[in-house]
């Protein structure tokens, strides 16, 4: 298993959680030196300033990409893959293939995670999920061109009122057969969510395709109560081998919150 940290370089986003914001390059200089191996990115669409440049910095900085997030179609243009709107789900889905490129050209997935959008407002739940259906057949066959899954996120019930829990998305799942579509597995959603978020991770089982790595209250991991033994049993039992990325707040600041992420991976995954 790897570890890996995140940076929004959405200004919307400030408040958001991820341990850094702003800067790619000072975010990188201080995931390598702490001794992450890759980086998670949030970026404002696929061609922010540093996207030509990204594997030059990557390569700088010795750091893999681990994955790359699309909720900035939703933060700042209200783009989802649910709504009524057949012209608005279209752009949708053209943003998510644009990140889809510019990862997959670095041999990273795309995680689907807000922009899955919600039923209501004239969009019923059986409709919804059909939209989001062919939306996710669509881009984990883009994604697949490149050689990595799709992600998608199930969101808290405060988030999304489709697929709240790993069962529920890997019900969603199985129809879709060969879609190249794998779940990302947030433990701070699962706090909420999951009766037992370690069972959830075992039942899951080879589905799961990346971690967000935090804990209960949404700070860095070993600041709440998660059960990181009973996780990290868990994902060994799962044969999981993909990234554990922290998407937390930088609580008390982002260098505290890499070093103490750092710590608790080492305790239980390294």
């Amino acid at each position: 298993m790897r570890s890996s940290l995140t940076v929004s370089l959405v200004p919307e986003a400030a408040a958001g959680p991820f341990v850094f914001h702003g800067s790619l390059v000072d975010a990188m200089r201080s995931t390598r030196e702490i001794g992450f191996r890759g980086i998670e990115i949030f970026p404002p669409d696929a061609h922010f300033a540093e996207a030509a440049d990204l594997g030059r910095l990557l390569a700088d900085h010795n750091l893999e990409l681990a994955a790359m997030g699309t909720g900035a179609g939703w933060l700042r243009q209200q783009l989802t893959l649910t709504g009524g709107d057949a012209h608005i789900r279209r752009r949708a889905i053209d943003f998510i293939r644009g990140i889809i490129d510019l990862a997959g050209s670095h041999k990273a997935p795309a995680i689907v995670g807000s922009m899955q959008g919600r039923h209501g407002s004239g969009v019923d739940v059986e409709t919804a999920h059909r939209h989001l259906a062919e939306a996710l057949i669509e881009l984990g066959a883009h994604a697949k061109a490149y050689g990595v899954p799709l992600l998608y996120e199930p969101l808290n019930r405060y988030e999304t009122n489709l697929f709240t829990t790993l069962a529920a998305t890997s019900k969603m799942l199985e129809p879709l057969g060969d879609a190249n579509v794998k779940i990302l597995a947030d433990l701070f959603h699962m706090n909420i969510e999951e009766a037992d978020p370690a069972t959830a991770l075992r039942d899951a089982g080879d589905r799961v395709g990346h971690v967000h790595f935090v804990d209960s209250n949404r700070r860095p991991a070993g600041m709440g109560h998660t059960d990181f033994a009973g996780i990290a049993a868990a994902l060994k039992a799962g044969d999981y081998c993909g990234w554990l990325s922290a998407e937390a707040f930088p609580y008390p600041d982002s260098l505290s919150a890499a070093k103490r992420t750092f710590d608790t991976f080492r305790r239980y995954f390294s």
